[in-house]
């Protein structure tokens, strides 16, 4: 059969934040691009996955890119335009739509998604970028050290398309390309003798990897019974199933404490008088109290919680039969999670059940209310010309060095190191950061000359790849890769020469700069940060 083939000058493989931000910045710079994306939302973490976004303290004045700042504040003009909100919600410019307190910007994911498609429609109307939408990379051929094309397949018609650009962009969510093209890569963890890292295991495992997690959207009417006739089918496994990590079932209102590990703090659903910490609110995505009008029946909240993180697998670099039980299994989970809260969950006075939550399919794009893909939160990562360690990132690492700084950095970011159990050792961290720089040799393979990572999976290590996967850093890692694609086409130069030619680098770093890109904190954040001021 021949194969339909297309060209362009940057080839993005992945449409979720960081793809979505390369294809941006390529294309602002006068690139063709061509962006394919599994499912047919763009967006990742803020769409098809449906996790808000989680970012820092400093997030409205500084630690992000322009474009960046710009997605916030169209998801805020969007329900501003759109919505028939209160006159204070209206006025409120630090809108946060879903009042959740894991962000400062809860929002509905098919918003996120109308404005990142508003954000690119210039470039697909011009022609400059061309979006193939529920398509995934199957293949790949290299010459050398240069990746030659990658073949993709629709979902729907399973047709193959070849694609070939000079420059190719790993924008997946678990840096598939790499395995597809030979390039060198770690996944799983380290060891410690491996990474230096006091956090690491003594023995390093490439199967122990983080928890994913199939988010599922909620809304909760009082007094009303959605209880469905049967329970999910594996319900009665997941109720009863006790972790190693803690003497609590995984369907209880205990989790891991984030202030200490190795304790457990108890939940529970809704916000009250008696201290107990609700979940309900902590991923609320719309709050009614902002709208002046009636429009939904009650409120918007997305469940990504520890109780349905599933812990016992990878689904990396594992046979497909294997890959698609644990992905079955994880759905699974959160479908019993929403049962157990309907009938089961124990409540504050005593009772059991809510039986007024309900799956919100309408909000997810999907039939069932779960997400249209897991959120990955770790994935594999190319050997780099520089690899991020726990000791550039750790507050208690760095000490007064504060924060490090790189001569060659493309971007900031900032959150804590936090890893969800692993699949192999169980190990959980919450360890407190400094904020961080993005140096442009954790972008830059050790052998691959066009190659480039567009999203988490950059030069780090399990440990510090668990602050900077958050958004604003995937979007971040994202724009310097399509805006260092685009200088490479300019210039005739390959990304490890221009890393390693100072004048070049700071040539690149001049365009990322025109672009809104900050390379550094501002010393008031440092200060602050080291000596809490």
């Amino acid at each position: 059969m021949k194969m339909h083939e297309l060209e362009a000058d940057v080839l993005i493989i992945g449409g979720g934040l960081g793809g979505t931000a390369a294809a941006l910045a390529a294309a602002r710079e006068g690139c063709r691009v061509i962006m394919t994306e599994e499912s047919d939302w763009i967006g990742g973490q803020l769409t098809s996955q449906a996790v808000p976004p989680d970012e820092h303290r400093w997030i409205e004045r500084c630690g992000c890119t322009s474009s960046f700042r710009e997605l916030r504040e169209r998801i805020r003009a969007y329900y501003r335009d759109n919505y028939p909100l209160t006159k204070a919600a209206r006025a409120n410019k630090l809108l946060n739509p879903g009042n959740g307190w894991v962000s400062r910007l809860a929002h509905e994911p098919r918003v996120a998604l109308s404005v990142l498609e508003a954000m690119l429609a210039p470039y697909v109307n011009s022609g400059k970028l061309r979006i193939l939408k529920e398509t995934a990379a199957v293949s790949a051929e290299t010459e050398g050290d240069l990746v030659s094309s990658v073949t993709v397949a629709c979902r729907r018609s399973d047709r193959r398309t070849v694609l070939r650009a000079p420059y190719v962009l790993d924008a997946t969510e678990g840096g598939d390309l790499l395995p597809m093209t030979g390039t060198e890569y770690s996944v799983g963890s380290e060891s410690r003798s491996e990474s230096g890292e006091p956090h690491a295991p003594e023995t390093g495992d490439p199967e122990d990897v983080q928890a994913f997690t199939h988010v599922a959207a909620l809304e909760y009417i009082p007094g009303a019974d959605f209880t469905p006739e049967k329970p999910p089918e594996m319900y009665s496994y997941w109720r009863d199933l006790v972790p190693p990590f803690s003497p609590y079932p995984l369907l209880s209102w205990f989790a891991t404490d984030a202030g200490d590990t190795t304790k457990k703090k108890e939940f529970t659903l809704l916000p009250n008088d008696k201290g107990v910490t609700s979940l309900w609110d902590y991923r609320r995505i719309l709050d009614p109290r902002h709208l002046a009008a009636p429009l939904y029946d009650g409120d918007l909240s997305l469940l990504n919680w520890a109780q349905n993180d599933y812990y016992l697998g990878t689904i990396l670099d594992v046979p497909s039969t294997v890959k698609e039980d644990r992905l079955y299994a994880a759905r699974q989970l959160t479908l019993s999670v929403v049962y157990w809260l309907q009938t089961e969950a124990p409540r504050l006075d005593g009772g059991k059940g809510w039986p007024g939550v309900r799956l919100r399919p309408d909000v997810l794009g999907t039939r069932d209310g779960l997400a249209k893909s897991v959120y990955i939160r770790e994935s594999r990562r190319i050997k780099a010309l520089q690899t991020i360690t726990e000791a550039d990132v750790s507050k208690e690492m760095r000490g007064r060095e504060g924060i490090r700084r790189y001569e060659d950095s493309v971007g900031v970011g900032s959150y804590h190191l936090d890893l969800h159990h692993t699949t192999v050792t169980y190990r959980s961290f919450y360890i407190p950061n400094y904020p961080y720089e993005i140096p442009l040799g954790a972008l830059i393979p050790v052998r691959m000359n066009n190659l480039l990572p567009a999203c988490k999976n950059i030069g780090t290590t399990q440990i510090s790849n668990g602050c900077y996967r958050l958004h604003p850093t995937e979007w971040n890692i994202g724009e310097a890769a399509g805006a260092l694609a685009a200088y490479c086409l300019r210039t005739g130069l390959r990304p490890r020469e221009v890393h390693g030619d100072a004048e070049q680098l700071a040539s690149y770093q001049e365009l990322l700069a025109s672009r809104g890109v900050e390379m550094h904190w501002p010393e008031d954040v440092e200060k602050e940060v080291v000596e809490g001021v």
